[in-house]
């Protein structure tokens, strides 16, 4: 069994192997000579839709006054998102200037296409940003090639949704996944419409969720390089989850991503729920949810290898390579993620990335007590993904992901896993000549 920490280890080794061979193409590619936009040029910025742009947009009049230029921010889903930068960015478009990424799912392939600036220089010299007050798992995150490319903003981890009412003889929240399994096959009354757990079953769109159960049996997608799905701690994850939610859990479990599973436990059909801790207000608000006054928040229960969570930035902010105000740009990605800026947008219940801003508790006020510390708990033990870390990320949460449907369905997990296993590594022989940019 792979200790976390050893894992983490592992997994810096190799990002730092993977910076050797493919640094240079990355620096190359980011080494353009100045260009310059004309003065009354707005900085635009392309972002997703979410509360932290909603949040941060009401405070650009500030950034605008500090910079002596307009912002112009755009709002897209997370799918149109994508679309427009693959094609903007394929066509080296100089209208964006600010973009908000996905670390885990675009950072490796628009680094190795040459669409994101190297933030190295700026991160790591600038001794007022304190690049190293960023968490840990969210910075390393942040790193391509050898080449700090994105900077951190929005946070998220599991949290344990559970009825306090229901588990209150119980002594609570499970601390282990042993007592939570337990407890789910106690209270579960599937021919009464009511379920001991409800989460995540679909093939790709469980594996993130997944991920802190893989972890915390002491396993990973990948180790040196190669498939991990197929270990023994990979397969006890496995089998643990299909068994939760094929004896536990609703009907239909494989169809369920966030959308489906979510309402199960906010219309109080289910005792025990895990899922991101962003979606924590959808249960408190009592024109949705009817577990308003007896929802409680804690944080992952512990497996074989302890309580080991993922701790991600769900969304950092990049500098389109091609802009022509680079240097405009830093300035809106260092007044954005400052932490002035983190602290102002954390007390209004949005997690940023800087340690410092956690360790102040007034940023944590706005959030239910519980809630607050399973977060700190969860940051403190997590792991910085979760879901392969690979060029072709959907295609490896497909093939990680169809054991799972194999648990839930309670068909033989180990053998799916083997075979499933083998697919990843042929994936992966592919997936790692691609990263050679």
């Amino acid at each position: 069994m792979t200790p976390p920490t050893s894992r983490r280890r592992a997994g810096e080794l190799s990002r730092r192997s993977f910076g050797v061979l493919a640094a240079a193409s990355v620096l190359a590619a980011c080494s353009r000579g100045p260009q310059t936009a004309a003065p009354n040029a707005p900085l635009r910025v392309l972002a997703i839709n979410h509360v932290w742009t909603q949040a941060i947009s009401r405070y650009l009049p500030e950034f605008e006054e500090q910079i002596g230029r307009k912002v112009s921010m755009r709002m897209l889903t997370a799918d149109q998102l994508t679309s427009s930068f693959n094609v903007k960015l394929n066509a080296s478009a100089t209208d964006i200037d600010v973009m908000t990424v996905r670390p885990l799912q675009d950072q490796m392939m628009f680094a190795r296409n040459g669409w994101i600036a190297d933030l190295t220089d700026r991160v790591e010299n600038d001794a007022d940003f304190r690049w190293s007050d960023f968490q840990e798992a969210p910075r390393e995150r942040s790193i391509t090639a050898g080449a700090a490319v994105s900077v951190p903003v929005v946070t998220e981890r599991p949290a344990l949704y559970y009825r306090k009412d229901l588990l209150e003889d119980f002594g609570g929240a499970p601390r282990t996944l042993d007592d939570m399994l337990e407890i789910a096959l106690e209270l579960e009354r599937r021919s009464e419409g009511f379920f001991g757990y409800v989460g995540r079953g679909q093939r790709s769109g469980a594996v993130t969720q997944w991920s802190s159960f893989l972890y915390s049996f002491g396993g990973d997608f990948m180790h040196d390089g190669r498939s991990g799905i197929g270990t023994p701690e990979a397969v006890a994850a496995y089998e643990y989850y299909g068994r939760l939610l094929h004896e536990a859990g609703p009907p239909g479990a494989t169809n369920m991503s966030l959308e489906q599973a979510m309402p199960i436990f906010a219309q109080g059909k289910a005792a025990m729920y895990v899922d991101a801790d962003a979606i924590y207000s959808n249960f408190l608000d009592p024109k949705i949810s009817t577990v308003a006054d007896t929802v409680g928040f804690a944080p992952f229960p512990a497996g074989q290898a302890g309580s080991v969570p993922h701790n991600i930035p769900s969304w950092s902010l990049a500098i389109n390579e091609f802009s022509l105000l680079r240097d405009d740009a830093w300035e809106f990605v260092r007044w954005a993620s400052s932490p002035r800026m983190v602290a102002r947008l954390q007390a209004e219940g949005i997690p940023g990335a800087r340690q410092s801003v956690w360790d102040d508790p007034s940023t944590l006020e706005s959030f239910p007590a519980d809630l607050a510390e399973a977060m700190r708990v969860n940051a403190a033990n997590g792991v910085g993904h979760d879901r392969p870390e690979v060029m072709q990320v959907g295609r490896a949460r497909d093939i990680v992901g169809r054991p799972l449907v194999s648990g839930i369905v309670g068909e033989d997990v180990r053998a799916v896993a083997a075979d499933a296993d083998a697919e990843f590594n042929d994936f992966l022989v592919r997936d790692n000549r691609q990263r050679e940019f």
